[in-house]
């Protein structure tokens, strides 16, 4: 009797294999770990994504695989396999011949990630003729279909051009080509698109879907995005203080979280959260008014219109949020109201008072009234000072009170924030960017105004840092009766703080209304595409299913 032999089916050998892995950094007192004992598999098609907020271990473990860790970092423990040999050991020069043809890196900040002083093509090149492309001409068309290939418009003119001349999108793009030009089996994605507006990061992550689908790469993705992480990845690790907490399939992990922290992240990821309900009593008072404002600067020495016919009102007491991508006019509009810009035409009131054409006592007593938080309170509050004269300076300009006053009003404004007491001594650096955009915060009180302008006030920060902040201006605008101009490119946050919105494109409002209304029924394509590009769908159909996760589906 014959018998007739099926060839048995099993599951790849992964690209990517990591088993017991711990790194350390040395410090003054010594060696310290910060990740410890991490393992886990990336197969050939298979996005994995690393997931956790700052100091988890993520960037520090990506590092590890690809040997950029810095030079007081090294591998403590475990081993890295990629394509089955182990390259833990291995030197820089070593490792230089498969970066790029066997794992590449896509950095997060493309601004610092490219020359400044090369153009594009030279750039794309480089990556070629280091792995032997070493005819000009043959090398100067592969950057073209390079660049043809990851969606920029005109890539002839782009090859020529510098860094400066992209946009963020473009310069991710960039980054893009010269990760994939050798056709890579491992890209390692590290926060790629964290700094670029919803519609830009859709397509960037397309595109790297796009490119996986069709050559089989396996992606290592790095994000604190949650609602990234649903939309694309076949798994999620959640990492924190280093260590692994939990790990599986996306959809097994976002029904079903075994870990605490795990139920935390999603909890207080926005994108993954149902819209709040917030209603403005229709006779409460307008604060705010912004009517027919136009705004233009000089580019090149030709005027460009930064803001054109731009109207708005905001409710006392209520968040107005405006959104929109680069580029579309957010933030002039936001300094043109807090007085640091003045338009061309056009009018805007703030509890009565004309912004244009204020000057001297009659303008500072005005930005007493009107403060602004800015995205980055790194760079916004100084590094010399302790954090009770950051807080308490605003009072030596406007206020004629005594020390001991002074100091019982930071010390009671640093409480209402959420910062410990001892904060009051420390400076800037010594403090994490939650308690940095606290401190921010809580300068901009000290002087008791009605309007907060917050531009971009949470986009840098960890998704439950996050959280925290816009927990923490939701109870100050209750307790104050605050009003705040929000300026976000995240929609998703919009959905969770902001009683209304305007949608500005190229300038101009497009849309305006309660968030709720313009949510559901969005009357313009432009705000259409917005809402689509908002992360956080994970529970849908994937677009290009890995092979991985076509055969869980099988």
């Amino acid at each position: 009797m014959s018998t007739i032999a099926f060839p048995l089916r099993h599951e790849p050998d992964p690209v990517l294999n990591l088993e017991g892995l711990s790194v350390a950094y040395r410090m003054p007192d010594g060696w310290r770990r910060v990740v410890h004992d991490v393992s886990f598999t990336v197969r050939s098609g298979e996005v994995v994504t690393l997931v956790g907020e700052s100091g988890s271990g993520k960037t520090t473990t990506a590092q590890a695989v690809i040997g950029l860790l810095p030079s007081n970092g090294r591998v403590d423990a475990g081993s890295i396999r990629l394509n089955g040999t182990d390259i833990t050991g291995w030197a820089g020069r070593r490792l230089d011949a498969i970066r790029g043809k066997v794992m590449s890196l896509v950095p997060q900040d493309p601004g610092s990630s490219l020359n400044p002083v090369r153009t594009i093509g030279a750039q794309v090149g480089e990556i070629l003729e280091l792995h032997g492309l070493r005819d000009r001409r043959e090398r100067q068309a592969r950057v073209i279909d390079l660049l043809t290939r990851v969606g920029l418009s005109e890539p002839a003119m782009r090859a020529n051009q510098y860094p400066h001349e992209l946009s963020g999108g473009m310069k991710q793009r960039v980054l893009i080509a010269i990760a994939v030009a050798l056709r890579p089996k491992l890209i390692i994605a590290d926060e790629p698109t964290s700094a670029l507006d919803v519609t830009v990061q859709r397509r960037i992550l397309d595109l790297l879907d796009e490119l996986r689908a069709e050559t089989g790469t396996a992606v290592l993705l790095v994000t604190h995005d949650l609602g990234v992480a649903a939309d694309r990845a076949d798994r999620i690790l959640v990492l924190k203080d280093g260590r692994v907490q939990e790990q599986g399939p996306t959809r097994v992990l976002l029904e079903r979280q075994e870990s605490a922290y795990a139920r935390r992240l999603l909890a207080d990821a926005p994108s993954l959260l149902p819209p709040k309900q917030r209603s403005v009593l229709p006779t409460a008072e307008v604060l705010v008014r912004v009517e027919g404002l136009h705004k233009s600067f000089r580019v090149a020495g030709r005027p460009s219109v930064a803001v054109e016919d731009m109207s708005f009102s905001i409710t006392a007491g209520t968040t107005h949020a405006l959104v929109g991508e680069s580029g579309s006019g957010k933030t002039t509009t936001a300094r043109c109201l807090a007085g640091f810009e003045y338009g061309e035409s056009g009018r805007i009131t703030v509890d009565g008072v004309r912004v244009f054409g204020l000057r001297g006592e009659a303008l500072r007593l005005f930005r007493r009234n009107v403060q602004l938080v800015y995205q980055n309170p790194f760079t916004s509050l100084d590094p010399l000072q302790s954090i009770g004269h950051i807080v308490g300076e605003p009072l030596l300009n406007f206020e004629r009170i005594g020390k001991v006053e002074r100091l019982e009003r930071v010390h009671a404004m640093l409480e209402r924030v959420g910062l410990p007491a001892d904060s009051i001594a420390r400076t800037a650096r010594s403090l994490s960017g939650g308690q940095r955009q606290r401190v921010a915060i809580a300068r901009a009180l000290i002087l008791k105004p009605r309007v907060l302008v917050l531009d971009e006030a949470v986009s840098a920060l960890d998704v439950t840092v996050q959280a925290q902040i816009l927990r923490l201006l939701d109870e100050l605008q209750q307790q104050l009766g605050l009003t705040y101009l929000f300026v976000t490119h995240d929609l998703s946050v919009v959905r969770q703080i902001a009683h209304t919105v305007t949608v500005m494109q190229a300038g101009r409002a497009i849309e305006s209304g309660p968030v709720a209304e313009v949510f559901t029924h969005p009357q313009a394509d432009y705000t259409r595409d917005l809402i689509a590009a908002i992360p956080g769908r994970g529970l849908v159909p994937r677009t290009h299913p890995s092979p991985t996760y076509a055969r869980a589906a099988e």
